[in-house]
């Protein structure tokens, strides 16, 4: 059966979309496996799956799932190309509207620069629910590596994350420090390992490997978790341009309380049909 599929990117973090609100799909993990492929299928680093919503107070409900077959909780990149798309598709005018994520509904606001601003949730740190199943004193983690002891903060954003500081944003070693983390008894669901130095208090840099597809070019969710810590700590202020290898996110975190938000692009590249 032929199955209708857009491509899109937020920030060089790509996406297959496919609106079953219009069409059966219900894939299967290798299912996911197979057009996430680079080679052998469209190639992305998540599908984003379009459905109905629950209730008609939201705009459309949406679903996760990483190139691995694994589903995830939120991708803020994800929800500005499902934004994009709607309104490519005369499904949203000018007006904030909502949707519903796996991890919650998740506000949508479209700025004039043609960028959109998510509203990505409140930032959770207690370690049940990150999770991450290590004791903490002072908001930072510690945890024996091949590298050394290794120190992070840590914090759910839909998503499990944690983070490290580092120097070097080219150190050859984070690939490989990032998976092992993501794949420690530590984090029961995995984690997304960040890796950020800190330009100042309203910029850092910032790398991220994923759980599910390994390092993108940019990870919202991991950019606002990674702002989270970051003014936990003291390091960064209410608003903070993070620097990814694919572009730039703004991120803001008025007082330390409340959702964080997340501004960025979405870009549309081509439609296409694959079989189902």
């Amino acid at each position: 059966m032929a199955l209708e599929f857009h491509k899109m990117h937020g920030a060089g973090n790509d996406f297959v979309v496919i609106d079953a609100r219009k069409q059966l799909f219900d894939p299967t993990p290798e299912q996911v496996i197979a057009i996430a492929d680079r080679h052998f299928g469209i190639g992305c680093d998540q599908i984003m799956v379009l459905r109905k919503p629950v209730s008609h107070d939201h705009r459309v409900r949406y679903e996760i799932w990483n190139a691995d077959g694994s589903r995830a909780g939120q991708c803020g990149n994800g929800a500005r190309c499902v934004a994009h798309l709607l309104e490519l598709n005369g499904e949203c005018g000018d007006r904030p509207f909502t949707a519903e994520s796996p991890s919650g509904i998740v506000r949508f606001t479209r700025c004039s620069d043609g960028e959109y601003e998510v509203d990505l949730g409140e930032p959770d740190f207690r370690p049940e629910q990150v999770p991450v199943a290590l004791e903490t004193d002072d908001s930072m983690y510690r945890l024996a590596s091949p590298w050394g002891v290794l120190e992070f903060g840590a914090v759910s954003m839909g998503n499990p994350h944690c983070l490290l500081l580092v120097d070097d944003m080219d150190d050859p070693r984070i690939p490989e420090i990032g998976a092992w983390l993501g794949r420690q008894p530590a984090f029961p669901q995995r984690v997304n390992a960040g890796f950020a130095r800190v330009r100042d208090r309203r910029s850092i840099d910032l790398r991220v490997i994923e759980r599910g597809p390994g390092e993108t070019l940019a990870c919202g969710s991991g950019a606002c978790a990674s702002v989270a810590i970051l003014a936990r700590l003291g390091r960064v202020g209410e608003t903070v341009d993070v620097f990814l290898p694919g572009g730039r996110l703004v991120i803001k975190w008025p007082g330390q309380q409340g959702p964080v938000s997340m501004k960025g692009p979405a870009a549309h590249i081509f439609r296409g049909i694959m079989n189902g």
